[in-house]
């Protein structure tokens, strides 16, 4: 393997969904991840390994660096106005500018020749927000996006989307862009 190869950068993403710890840490180092981005508004979990605090420490003795950026890039932010009758509106959260600065920082990071994955809970990326949300916009300013699939494969963000609409990406001549709203509550506490 060449030192350029090395050094290049990859952005993907990850879900640990039901995946036993040691397979979630194989997928990452397969890939060659040194930063995992956690993109969860809240930074909990039902599996322990999974809560930041956990994470970190174990993430360090794999040699990967944790950071917390759900407060900016979170499928589910506090603030009310990326909500519409209560269901999260990803194209009022992509024109916040704190979640243009998160880009800008994942941007910097694929510059930078980093390997970055960002994680959240779900397991299938076509039913997160790494893909609906922060993967369109990505897509949107230039940035390549891949996907650590189901299986351990890498998918592109533009294979996740046409698994997304079924292959019809495309009707009357218009691309899929961050459909508005999904059936998602804001998080207790906001109204």
């Amino acid at each position: 393997m060449s030192s350029e190869a090395i050094n290049t950068g990859l952005l993907t993403t990850i879900g640990y969904g039901d995946r036993p710890w040691e397979e979630f840490v194989l997928r990452l180092h397969r890939n060659r991840i040194r930063y995992l981005i956690d993109v969860r508004s809240q930074a909990r979990s039902r599996q322990p390994e999974f809560n930041s605090d956990a994470l970190e420490i174990l993430l360090a003795k794999e040699e990967i660096k944790y950071v917390y950026m759900g407060d900016s890039l979170g499928g589910k932010p506090r603030d009310p106005s990326c909500y519409v009758e209560g269901k999260i509106d990803y194209l009022r959260c992509q024109e916040r500018p704190v979640f243009k600065a998160g880009l800008a920082r994942l941007q910097s990071s694929v510059a930078g020749g980093h390997r970055s994955a960002l994680m959240c809970s779900e397991l299938d990326p076509e039913k997160c927000h790494r893909s609906k949300m922060i993967g369109e916009a990505l897509i949107k300013d230039g940035v390549e996006l891949s996907h650590i699939d189901r299986d351990g494969s890498l998918i592109s963000q533009r294979d996740v989307i046409a698994r997304l609409t079924k292959g019809q990406g495309e009707l009357f001549g218009q691309a899929f862009t961050s459909v508005g709203r999904y059936e998602v509550a804001p998080p207790d506490g906001i109204y």
